[in-house]
């Protein structure tokens, strides 16, 4: 049974005023900003702006983590929102539980910069990680909801240019595909607080920019995952991307990645974003460290 916090949460979420179709993009963009301005930081955190092979970045540390190692970490937000800012406290919350440095990718966001910019600055920064010595065996790379996609994306570029690929990835509510065309986008579409199939695919155009919405580098659902390494897939069951992870990792598998799929009952999107209001995201987040903590071992 999920617990009391998540239904103060869901009644918190709808009854936010849903913004308008015609909301500007920097209306958008602001309100996430001042949404996630107060969202606490793990203990000890600290952060460090940094540019990384000419992509702004932010190390998003805990004192004390092993600093041999790092988390590739790509914020949500359907490629048009969303900042290094916006993710600071799951950031480094991660970062605790996985006992490693966390180096958040503020990549270049949609309409303005449309597919493949996000991928382009997500490679060029992991590369950076490369040449500043850390080994790709003790690097992870890691995001929600449209930076969970990403993630995939990130993984099958450096795959496709002969990249020594990191230990692991973990993707959080990941969007994989760009036609909505999962079945949980109507069956979940009451259960859901946070996410509109309209909006979503109004993102998908932002990103695309004109290009086929299988795209597999934009849509990673429709890419072929062979080679990929190991990948952690936590979604919500009452939220509208489930298929969107479920039918992912079943590609995924029957390509041969070794997948851990996590349906994590009742929770919404990027639930785990919620820590230290709602149990089950510490819980989650702690879940993802000690599997983080064992891939880059």
């Amino acid at each position: 049974m999920a617990s009391e916090q998540l239904k103060t949460i869901i009644e918190g979420l709808r009854a936010q005023q849903v913004a308008p179709a015609d909301t500007d993009v920097e209306t958008m963009r602001q309100g996430m900003e001042d949404m996630t301005a107060a969202a606490p930081l793990a203990e000890g955190a600290k952060l460090e702006p940094v540019e990384a092979n000419g992509v702004a970045c932010e190390w998003g540390d805990v004192a004390g983590v092993r600093d041999d190692r790092a988390l590739l970490y790509l914020h949500g937000g359907g490629y048009v929102i969303g900042s290094v800012r916006t993710h600071r406290a799951l950031v480094t919350r991660l970062s605790a539980a996985g006992n490693h440095r966390c180096l958040s990718v503020d990549y270049r966001l949609a309409p303005e910069h449309p597919h493949p910019a996000a991928v382009e600055d997500a490679t060029a920064a992991y590369r950076w990680l490369l040449e500043q010595g850390f080994a790709p065996e003790k690097i992870a790379v890691a995001g929600d909801s449209a930076g969970g996609g990403l993630t995939a994306a990130t993984l099958l570029a450096l795959r496709d240019a002969g990249d020594p690929l990191p230990a692991a990835g973990a993707m959080l509510s990941p969007w994989t595909d760009m036609e909505g065309s999962g079945d949980s986008m109507v069956h979940k579409a009451e259960a859901d607080p946070m996410v509109r199939r309209e909006g979503l695919l109004a993102m998908a155009g932002a990103y695309l920019g004109g290009l086929d919405p299988r795209t597999p580098l934009a849509a990673p659902l429709h890419a072929k995952l062979e080679g990929l390494p190991p990948l952690l897939i936590q979604v919500g069951t009452a939220e509208i991307l489930l298929d969107d992870a479920t039918r992912f990792a079943a590609a995924a598998r029957k390509a041969g990645v070794d997948v851990e799929l996590e349906e994590w009952e009742d929770m919404i999107h990027v639930f785990q974003a919620f820590a230290p209001m709602l149990p089950e995201a510490d819980q989650a987040i702690e879940k993802i460290g000690r599997y983080l903590d064992a891939k880059l071992a």
